[in-house]
């Protein structure tokens, strides 16, 4: 699966107000793990920054006066997120804003939407943390994402930052061992053959590597949740005897 974790950073806050985008950063997934084929332009708006906005990205108009405009990257970028799943932090947000680049340069690019699935990592958050906040700092803190270099707001940054939080967030199946892509998909496959019915069943066990694998796995989901499932099938709890009525 390819998934690209994506943010911008804007002029302001409503594109409908003639806010653009000035900075796009995306990190590419191949099945949950960094590619290293990144994405990452700054751009220039032919508009000033609202008031604060210039603070929270550290961005000025003279850094970003020899940038290209949007216009000038659009294929490039477009042909870099077509057909991948996108991961975004308030979706809403961002393709607001893109889809309205989009449109300044040309009906016939049409919308994010026609080229790539989106998922809202803040709606995620929501349902899993329902009544708390939901922000990229808070869910840092509480999954455990080292965020203490993020002094300013800068998309390709916060888009690393979004790629461990959105691990964290669906589970963190990185955590699981699995190793390098290529590197499994390199290896000759080991096939077990069964044995006839009427006889013995094959023994397959677990090596040492994968065991030390599992076990770290168990550990984790012990610290998030208290136990893990694994926990009840090895140990099964004890029977209570009801009360009399």
């Amino acid at each position: 699966m390819r998934q690209i974790i994506l943010d911008t950073e804007t002029t302001g806050l409503e594109w409908k107000k003639g806010n653009r985008v000035v900075e796009i950063g995306c990190v590419e997934l191949l099945e949950r793990r960094p590619s290293g084929r990144n994405f990452h332009r700054y751009l220039k708006p032919d508009c000033d920054f609202e008031p604060g906005a210039q603070e929270v990205t550290g961005l000025t108009l003279e850094f970003l006066a020899d940038k290209p405009a949007f216009e000038d990257v659009v294929d490039e970028f477009l042909a870099y997120i077509d057909g991948a799943e996108l991961i975004i932090h308030n979706a809403a947000f961002d393709l607001g804003f893109l889809d309205n680049e989009l449109s300044r340069a040309g009906s016939h690019y049409g919308r994010i939407t026609d080229r790539a699935s989106v998922v809202d990592t803040l709606l995620l958050a929501r349902e899993r943390y329902p009544g708390q906040r939901n922000s990229l700092d808070a869910l840092c803190k509480r999954l455990g994402v080292d965020n203490s270099h993020r002094q300013l707001h800068g998309a390709l940054l916060d888009a690393q930052i979004l790629a461990d939080v959105y691990i964290a967030l669906t589970s963190g199946q990185e955590e699981i061992g699995f190793g390098d892509v290529q590197a499994a998909i390199a290896r000759p496959a080991t096939v077990a053959t069964l044995a006839p019915a009427s006889g013995a069943r094959p023994r397959i066990s677990a090596s040492a590597e994968e065991a030390a694998a599992h076990a770290r796995r168990l550990e984790t989901l012990r610290k998030k949740a208290g136990r893990a499932a694994w926990d009840l099938a090895v140990e099964p709890p004890a029977m209570v005897e009801a009360e009399p009525a």
